[in-house]
């Protein structure tokens, strides 16, 4: 979650000072001191950048240039008020002072002028005549810097010749001339330069953005403004700027952007474009339906014409188009945060596009007489300033963001606006947030704003108090404050009853069903067909009036909660709410009247309604006809649910009759209508619930509730007397208390364990939806192996685009049957193709370390297809050790032919190896044989082995057993080969000739071969001396040209055709573990597996859907540095031994790859730590790894367009031949690769949103440095950053400078520099500076920080990615198929997210981050296949998923901002999207990494940030909508899905508190010893069923279940078993259970009281201890306050329980839940770190007595005093509101029970059962707080003066405590269980008045009592530290302990190295001590 979620929660002053102040000391000698420039001098930056580049060719130009940058600062800013100047001034007038005198030593000319101009034209000959035509990238970006920097020195020039008063030579002049008017045009651009000198760039060539570019350019007959001065290339967007006053790079932005999209549409409708580019109506049809549905929709929705209006003249329509979508974009583009509005934006669009519209018609306005005028246009920023700011005001100022600026004002203005804006802390209903001002404009009064905007309207006005007003006139009232439009349509009020309130369908069926259970079980025989008896059947018709007073209750509520919002609400929707009211009121009187006459003799309660109304004679008649009416709506309801496209033409319609319709049954919204699905869909999700309902009844009603009936009976007829306390009410009936007792936990379980059938069902259903979509067909390498011969075919079918010719197969057999068919070798293109994508997809492994050279060599195919062989070449560790076998197989073979043939064809590689062995020699042979006789025989040879072979007596005819010998041969000739070299010629002779012999002699062994051989020899009989030379003629193969060796020309092709023939032929051992590597194999099989699923083929590259990514980032690591990496903490564990440890085949492989031994030769080099900091970086969770996975996409594209590209030769060369030619300058080589990256450019974008990168930048951070050296790595990655410039005021008197904010984009500035000996200069260059209205962060960070960058994003699809994860190139491969699938319908529209899978990277850093990265795997896997289909209600869960970008565009964007409201931002655009009628589905067959927490605090702060997002989210209007609007069934999954999983989490730890309570009150009053002989009470069955369910939840049930099953489908269900009986060896069920507190504690606490913030995680390695004042900060309220209430009731119970109750119960009952206390308690200890070693304790319980008993204070952090945390600990309750508080109080009371029940049990009390007794225990509680506070102002007062007094009395108070104690001892026989009783009474009673008392906090502090109640709260603090603290430091003192610890957290090899470690650390301490001595 990387943003400034800091930024808006605590003012970002502070740091900001910090990081500005740096620029002083910072201003080095470094490269980045250009960039280290106050935010007010931001001009000067481009001088200093250009005095570094010519620093090295002339230091006094350069001293010039600084000399220039100083005179210019002074100017800008002469007072020096911006922060920073007077630093940075000093430090450069320091360095200018420094740098004069040398550099005038190596001044050439005479004067300084004098030089300027001599190495000005030094500059622009060498640099700007030498790059004058810029036909590519490289040189177009060379000359843009080279025109840049040509400006700067004439700026530079101009000023040193004023100095010196001379003039500037005329040639000088010119020069500059021509540089000035190019300086205009070359801009820095983002993708495509559209300036007329890069024409002829690839990406401009292509005819779809010249059709693009040429329809924008058409501005005939538009009127452009009187004073406008045109230029060349105008375009139809600069005259909406004209126009209207946007910003010009907002212009540029927009322009690009729109050329791009159509471009793209436009392509892909038409794959053949004309000849002569021209657009075509429909790609622009397409783009403008798409923007405007929304806006089309709003106009309807509100009864407006749209202002959309076409023309009548053809001609005209395109341009008129293309201005409507202009002006949308460029609002869009503009409109800062108001972009989260997008009836906002509708609202300002409508308005403007009626003024185009009058415009371009010549409309006269009858105001003025003359031509319509924009209300708000003409000058630059006007949009901005009028438009955009107003309405950024009102949200400003609603949010009560905490922003420094707002607060600064609010400062002016007066402290106390201030104090009430409480940085977002103030209650939801006292501000409007984002959804409130946007749905403003959902009604018609919205158009009471007017255009141009009323300032007077009642949208800007502010709540009356908040009204800022002069003090002095205090006697005005504020204008408008009464007319506050307050919250709209919904008010989010903190309170449980929102669940009811939300899901109120299901709660109602829950509750009915339960009372028809209850009714059938208590009457009759229990069995359930006894409800049609008619007495039962009656009863059980009751419901319908339970019903009524459920709907009563509802509409009760309706109107409570709503009631805040009244002021926004319109009649229509007042009156519905009375009649709502009124009518369930009507009917909770008439059910019950007309019931009780259908009685004839009445039951009780039917009996005093008949003595109300009268006594006449029964009808039951009645009754039935009111039922009947009562369910007429509800049964339309369910005819409407049989029809949903019924109900989605209703709902969508805007008929009058219609709407009054439906007004009833739900108020009338913009959103969530037509949300239902097609019947298919419908019938799926209800049938999986309706089996769910019906388990889940029939569980409830045999088990829980039918056998609990006849106990209870029992129990109420038992009458007691005799009670062991003073009894309230001893007169009660039937023993009411106990029955309530005994069936609230069950009834508690009742409404809780549908979530348990939930896990199961959906652990069933998921199971078989997985295994139907093929998931783990392929999940180990054997699997691989076996079904790598279908796996050509299936690359070929899934990535390559398929030629229209071939046809499809179609229908359920083709996807029960999807076999793919072999690859042939002759198809050549597609064996082509499969190899450059194998093996980019290898490389990218090797590059990653997780392979070796060997293995890489062994899974590689082929580049360079060998068209000789005319059979596919399979990858080698397929192949490995076949020859070797097959080899010994012919020698043993003995003449049998046929079964040597069966025996290899049986094993289809080794057929093919041999095949491709012999193939491969034959080829060899013939290319090395040259000479003519030598070739004939050789011919003659293979030509008989040939026949043999066709004939298949090869092995009859020859002889075998010689092969081997061949086989050596052939061997040395290739490694004689390999290594091709001169001196090894004779030896290759020789073996020619050998080889020759055995083939000849041994194989063969026929005579007239050996004659043919002789014969060539030509054997004539010349005797005697014969000369030398002509005996080598003789010899065969010994001539001159006779073997081409060496060769003279080596390619690649033959290289690697020689490596792969010796692998082939040497390698011995199989190659059956090749990749050894776990992720290498994980990755290639899900990879390999995923061909084999089902998706969309893949278009062409061109063709495809084009995406960007959007990354936001704040402040995490980028890159890790050394010092970092080599930091140890205190165990001497550093990072990079850590890493070593836990990827020890990774590091090897690393050093392999970059040539060194050890460690320690890293060092040496620059670039080889930079290797080192890269290998680090891309193994933790940094931005580096997650860029570099993003940037695959953009490799796979490249790949595939050159796939889809290249000609046939192209295409056998390969890729790697592109690539590798690519650094050649030769333009030929290049253009086919410029091709590929320009299609690249048009499809994807990668934008990465580093919000502080300009500060960072300014004060030199490091990061600012790595995110510079990413955009350099990657040329085409882009950085979106808030760029805050200070500016200084024209006005003096002003103090404080203003703050102008900008959104930027920026890339890497020159890639390479012309001249290579140069220095580079690693610059960034600002692209686009977007001005915004105020501070960009008003709401949650990192939504504003995506919502800021968004308009940088290009393309159909947006895919939002967190700075946590990773990418694959495999998977970067198969983004088109996805891409493809917006295009299909799912149901009954196109998918607007599409969902992807995830894969937890870090699961093997510790056991803790196993059980995550499990739990958090089997969600996104199983869990969300089954919430997307059938179920329907997948939502947004941030990271992978892929947004349908122009559906969100223009429906407010990927994620909602408002604060705290909006914590879980991103499941917010899923609901957003599903209610406006968008579509989320999810697929499986691509995945992204991703990282997750890995340490227990880490875990549990991300778990609390979740659990607070889903508080916030059961408050919000979205549940409230989703859960109102779904369907029955579908509300049901949305409810399990979302904020029911962490309620059933809440009910399930309330289900133990209220059983434990029941238990207490039957012990204590002693009623259950009473009833000691009832069956209830001794062995109640139903209820260890409830407490087994609440068992189940409680060590994770839900989350094994679906667990296992995903593990069982993808590795198998023998490793799901053993993974799952290892994960309870390391604990697991004790993880499990500690998060359900972690849960429940913050899901709760934020629905009470609030206090929902970010929790920042830090995604660090967790390698370290926590102190245990730590663990005690973080869990002290969540678990362990609640752990030790447990346990002190579970010690009561115990007490007072076990004289007359069997043991084995006792367990039974309550053994799960002595183990959630001993979790709660003892977890954070037993899963840290080192949390058992002796040294570690001690030093922990230093600090923890330290920080206990330090003083709080202001700025004394919580971390460092007791008292400053407990203070924060408990400020949620000050925003809590007077329910919160009441709440509060009421919940603390429970502990007051513990005094009055035990006080009665003292021996001391003698029995008596007086209240007496109680009001003697509170006296005793009185004195003893009297006698401390006495003593507390006795140190204040006396213990200076009157010490000896002091003490005295404190000597005196003790001798007087203890002989109370002992009289008591004595005389009335107090015991020492007495002693133990008391305490137990007594503690939780003050723990019950602290509680009241921080409740009551205002209050205590008036009374003077605060220091007091702190003292206590500390006493407490210190006896709960202790309880935790002792069996810690006991099982400290075992040393085993530590060890299973150890052994339990980390790995093997992990507790092996730590060991070693800490000895060694343990000798360099020594060693370092004696040296001291």
């Amino acid at each position: 979650m990387s943003s400034s979620r800091a930024g808006a929660d605590q003012p970002p002053q502070p740091q900001r000072r910090i990081q500005r102040t740096q620029t002083a000391g910072n201003l080095g000698e470094t490269a980045f001191d250009s960039e280290v420039v106050p935010s007010s001098l931001v001009e000067i930056a481009p001088i200093l950048r250009v005095a570094n580049e010519v620093e090295s060719h002339n230091p006094r130009v350069a001293y010039l240039c600084r000399f220039y940058a100083f005179e210019k600062a002074h100017r800008l800013d002469p007072t020096s008020s911006g922060r920073g100047v007077r630093q940075f001034k000093t430090a450069l007038l320091q360095r200018l002072e420094r740098e004069n005198d040398p550099t005038l030593m190596g001044r050439v000319k005479k004067s300084d002028a004098r030089e300027m101009q001599s190495f000005y034209q030094h500059y622009y000959k060498k640099y700007i005549q030498a790059l004058q035509n810029a036909a590519d990238k490289a040189d177009r970006a060379q000359l843009t810097k080279a025109y840049q920097t040509a400006n700067v020195l004439f700026e530079v020039l101009k000023a040193v010749n004023m100095t010196q008063s001379m003039e500037v030579d005329r040639e000088i002049l010119e020069a500059h001339g021509k540089v000035a008017e190019k300086t205009e045009l070359l801009v820095p651009y983002n993708i495509l330069p559209l300036d007329p000198d890069s024409v002829n760039q690839a990406i401009m060539k292509y005819p779809e953005i010249q059709a693009a570019v040429l329809a924008l350019r058409n501005t005939r007959g538009l009127p452009w403004p009187k004073e406008y001065k045109k230029r060349k290339d105008e375009d139809v967007l600069d005259w909406l700027q004209s126009m209207f006053g946007f910003q010009k790079d907002n212009v540029a932005n927009q322009r690009e952007h729109l050329i791009l999209l159509l471009a793209n549409v436009h392509i892909r409708q038409f794959p053949k474009p004309d000849q002569q580019p021209k657009l075509d109506d429909r790609a622009l049809t397409e783009v403008m339906k798409k923007l405007f549905k929304n806006y089309k929709k709003w106009c309807k929705y509100l009864g407006r014409k749209s202002s959309l209006w076409l023309p009548t003249i053809q001609q005209e329509v395109q341009q008129r188009k293309l201005l409507y979508m202009g002006l949308y974009l460029l609002i869009w583009g503009e409109a800062a945060n108001l972009r989260f509005m997008p009836e906002c934006l509708c609202y300002i669009y409508h308005h403007m596009a009626f003024e185009l519209y009058g415009m371009l018609a010549g409309n006269v306005s009858p105001m003025t007489g003359e031509n319509v005028k924009p209300a708000y246009g003409g000058e630059e920023e006007a949009f901005l300033k009028k438009v955009v700011t107003p309405i950024y005001k009102v949200i400003a100022e609603c949010c009560y963001s905490a922003n420094l600026y707002l607060i600064i004002v609010l400062w002016l203005l007066s402290l106390q606006e201030a104090e009430r804006s409480k940085r977002g802390k103030s209650k939801h209903s006292q501000w409007r947030n984002y959804d409130d001002i946007n749905e403003y404009f959902w009604s018609v009064d919205c158009f009471r704003l007017g255009w141009p905007m009323r300032a007077d309207a009642d949208f800007f006005c502010m709540p009356s108090e908040q009204h800022y007003f002069d003090k002095s006139s205090e006697d005005h009232k504020p204008a408008g404050g009464d007319r506050w439009v307050g919250k709209v349509n919904f008010v989010e009020i903190r309170s449980f009853w929102h669940i009811f309130r939300s899901f109120d369908r299901m709660w109602s069926f829950f509750i009915l069903c339960l009372q028809v259970m209850i009714i059938v079980a208590w009457n009759g025989s229990g069995q359930p067909t006894s409800i049609f008896s008619a007495d039962v059947f009656k009863k059980a018709l009751s419901v319908f009036i339970t019903a009524a007073i459920l709907k009563l209750g509802q509409a009760v509520l309706d109107v409570i909660l709503s009631w805040k919002s009244r002021r926004s609400m319109s009649f229509h929707v007042k009156l519905r709410y009375i009649a709502k009211v009124i009518s369930a009121a009507a009917w909770v009187i008439i059910l019950p009247v007309t019931y009780a006459y259908t009685w004839e003799n009445p039951p009780g309660f039917a009996q005093t309604i008949k003595g109300w109304f009268g006594n006449n004679s029964n009808s039951p008649s009645l009754f039935i006809l009111a039922v009947v009416i009562y369910l007429s709506p509800n049964m339309l309801a369910g005819v409407l649910f049989l029809f949903p496209f019924i109900r989605r033409f209703l709902e969508r319609s805007n008929y009058r009759i219609v709407m009054l319709m439906l007004w009833w049954s739900q108020p009338r919204l913009y959103v969530g209508r037509g949300m239902h699905e097609g019947t298919f869909s419908l019938f799926k999700y209800t049938m999986f619930w309706v089996l769910l309902i019906v388990t889940k009844l029939a569980f409830s009603y045999y088990i829980e509730i039918k056998p609990l009936v006849g106990p209870t009976k029992a129990i109420m007829k038992v009458r007691i007397t005799n009670f062991q306390w003073h009894e309230f009410f001893p007169r009660a009936k039937n023993n009411i208390g106990v029955v309530i007792a005994l069936w609230a936990p069950i009834i508690l379980v009742y409404f809780m364990d549908t979530q348990i059938w939930y896990a199961i069902y959906s652990t069933i259903f998921g199971g078989i939806y997985g295994a139907f979509r093929r998931l783990g067909e392929i999940r180990t390498l054997g699997m691989l192996r076996s079904r790598f011969e279908s796996l050509p075919g299936a690359f070929n079918a899934r990535l390559i685009p398929v030629d229209k010719s071939e046809p499809k197969k179609k229908g359920l057999k083709a996807t029960l049957s999807r076999t793919f068919g072999q690859v042939e070798g002759s198809k050549e293109k597609q064996a082509a193709r499969f190899a450059q994508l194998w093996n980019k997809i290898i490389s990218s492994f090797r590059e990653e370390d997780l392979i070796n050279d060997r293995e890489m060599n062994l899974l590689l195919v082929p580049y360079w297809a060998d068209r000789d062989l005319d059979l596919i070449q399979w990858p080698p560790f397929l192949l490995a050790s076949k020859i070797p076998i097959a080899l010994d197989m012919a020698k043993d073979s003995n003449g049998k032919d046929k079964e040597l043939t069966k025996r290899i064809l049986a094993d289809e590689y080794m057929h093919c190896a041999v095949r491709e062995c012999y193939a491969s020699f034959r080829n060899i042979i013939k290319f090395l044989v040259q000479g003519n006789r030598e070739k004939e025989v050789i011919e003659y040879i293979f030509s008989e082995v040939d026949k043999h072979i066709a004939e298949g007596t090869l092995i009859r005819e020859f002889k075998m057993s010689a092969l081997p010998s061949l086989y050596d041969h052939f061997v040395r000739l290739i490694d004689f080969l390999s290594k091709n070299n001169q001196d090894d010629r004779d030896q290759v002779v020789i073996l020619f000739q050998d080889m020759l012999e055995v083939v000849t002699r041994d194989i063969m062994m026929e005579d007239h071969i050996s004659s043919l051989v002789d014969s060539v020899h030509g054997g004539s009989g010349h005797e005697g001396m014969i000369p030398l030379d002509q005996h080598q003629q003789h010899q065969l193969f010994a001539s001159a040209g006779a073997i081409k060796f060496p060769l003279t020309q080596v390619t690649e092709a033959w290289k690697e055709k020689i490596n792969r023939l010796y692998l082939l032929l040497t390698t011995k051992e199989s190659a059956m573990d090749v990749p050894s590597n776990l992720e290498a194999r994980r990755r290639i099989s899900f990879f390999s597996n995923s061909l084999f699923m089902d998706m969309p083929p893949a278009p062409k590259v061109r063709n495809m859907l084009s995406f960007s990514v959007l990354t936001p980032y704040y402040t995490e690591e980028v890159l890790f540095s050394i010092e970092g990496l080599e930091r140890q903490n205190e165990d001497g564990v550093s990072i990079l031994f850590y890493l070593q440890k836990i990827f020890p085949d990774e590091w090897t492989n690393f050093l392999l790859r970059v040539n060194c031994s050890s460690e320690d030769e890293l060092k040496g080099s620059d670039e080889l730590e930079e290797e080192l900091r890269l290998w680090a970086s891309y193994r933790g969770q940094t931005l580096t790894r997650t860029v570099r996975g993003m940037m695959y996409y953009r490799k796979a594209l490249e790949l595939q367009a050159f796939l889809d590209m290249a000609k046939d030769e192209d295409l056998m060369e390969g890729y790697k031949a592109i690539e590798l030619n690519s650094e050649d300058q030769s333009k030929e080589g290049r253009s086919l690769w410029a091709q590929c990256q320009a299609v690249a450019d048009m499809k994807f974008t990668y934008v990465v949103s580093c919000q502080l990168y300009g500060i960072q930048k300014r004060s030199g951070d490091y990061r600012a440095q790595d995110i510079l050296r990413l955009m350099t790595t990657y040329p085409s990655l882009r950085v979106a950053y808030i760029d805050e410039v200070e500016e200084p005021s024209k006005d003096r008197s002003q103090k404080i400078n203003q703050k102008a904010y900008y959104s930027t984009l920026v890339k890497a500035a020159m890639p390479k520099s012309i001249d290579s000996s140069e220095p580079v200069q690693n610059l960034d260059q600002v692209i686009y500076r977007i001005k915004l209205p105020g501070p960009a962060i008003l709401g949650e960070g990192k939504p504003e920080n995506q919502n800021h960058a968004i308009i940088f994003t290009r393309g159909e699809g947006l895919q939002t990615i967190d700075m946590n994860q990773d990418n694959y190139m495999e998977e970067a491969l198969k983004m088109r198929n996805l891409l493809q699938e917006f295009l299909k319908h799912d149901g009954v529209r196109h998918p607007t997210i599409l969902g992807l899978r995830e894969h937890v990277f870090t699961g093997s850093v510790s056991s803790l981050a196993w059980f995550m990265s499990n739990q958090e795997n089997s969600f996104v896997t199983i869990g969300q296949r089954l919430l997307a289909n059938p179920l329907k209600v997948r939502f947004h869960y941030g990271h992978p998923d892929v947004f349908d970008r122009l559906f969100h565009l223009s429906r407010g964007g990927v994620s909602k901002a408002s604060k705290v409201i909006n914590l879980s931002e991103d499941i917010f655009a899923g609901f957003n999207s599903t209610l406006r009628e968008g579509n989320v589905t999810h697929h499986e067959y691509i995945q992204v990494g991703k990282g997750r927490d890995v340490g227990l605090n880490q875990i549990s702060m991300f778990e609390a940030k979740i659990a607070n997002g889903n508080g916030e989210q059961t408050l919000s209007r979205d549940i409230y909508r989703l859960g109102h609007r779904f369907d029955f069934f579908r509300m049901l999954s949305c409810y399990f899905t979302t904020i029911g999983f962490y309620y059933s989490t809440l009910i399930t730890v309330l289900t133990v508190y209220v059983f434990l309570y029941g238990r207490l009150y039957l012990v204590l009053s002693g009623l259950e010893e009473g009833l000691n002989t009832q069956e209830a009470i001794r062995d109640n069955k139903p209820l260890q069923v409830a407490l087994a369910s609440q068992s189940f939840v409680q060590i994770g049930f839900l989350m094994a279940l679906p667990m296992l099953m995903e593990i069982g489908l993808e590795k198998g269900f023998r490793t799901a078993l053993s993974e799952f009986i290892l994960m309870q060896l390391q604990l697991a069920p004790v993880f499990f259970t500690f998060s359900l507190g972690t849960k429940t504690h913050y899901y709760g606490r934020t629905l009470l009281h609030g206090g929902a913030k970010y929790r920042s995680t830090g995604r660090g390695f967790v390698v370290f201890h926590a102190k245990f004042a730590d663990n005690y900060r973080l869990y002290s309220r969540s678990h362990f306050v609640k752990g030790i209430e447990l346990l002190i009731l579970l010690v009561v119970y115990q007490i007072f329980g076990h004289t007359y109750r069997s043991a084995v119960a006792y367990i039974l009952i309550t053994v799960s839940m002595w183990f959630m206390v001993v979790t709660w308690l003892f977890a954070p200890f037993l899963f840290n770190p080192s949390g058992f070693e002796w040294q570690k304790i001690v030093d922990d319980w230093t600090d923890w007595n330290k920080w206990i008993s330090n003083h709080g204070g202001i700025g004394v952090p919580p971390e460092k005093s007791w008292e400053s945390w407990w203070e924060e600990e408990q400020e949620h309750l000050q925003y809590s509101g007077k329910r919160g508080i009441v709440a509060e109080i009421l919940l603390s009371l429970r502990f007051f029970i513990y005094q009055y029940g035990l006080v009665y049990h003292l021996n001391i009390a003698k029995k008596t059962k007086s209240v007496l007794v109680y009001g003697i225990s509170w006296l005793v509680i009185v004195l003893i707080l009297f006698v401390m506070k006495t003593v507390s102002v006795g140190r204040r007062k006396f213990s200076a003066e009157y010490q000896l007094v002091f003490r005295l009395i404190k000597g005196l108070i003790f001798v007087t405590f203890v002989a109370i104690l002992v009289t008591l001892i004595v005389l009335p026989h107090m015991t020492l269980q007495d002693i133990i009783v008391c305490i137990l009474a007594f503690m939780p009673t003050g723990w019950g008045m602290l509680m009241i008392a921080q409740a009551c906090k205002p209050l205590v502090q008036k009374v003077g009592l605060w220091p007091s109640v702190r003292t206590l709260a500390r006493g407490f603090e210190i006896v709960m530290g202790l309880l935790l603290f002792t069996p810690v430091a006991f099982l400290a003192w075992f040393p085993f302990v530590s060890e299973f610890q150890t052994r339990m957290l980390f790995n093997q090899a992990f507790s092996r190295g730590l060991q070693i470690s800490r000895i060694l650390g343990g000798q360099r301490k020594d060693r370092s001590t004696r040296n001291k001595e």
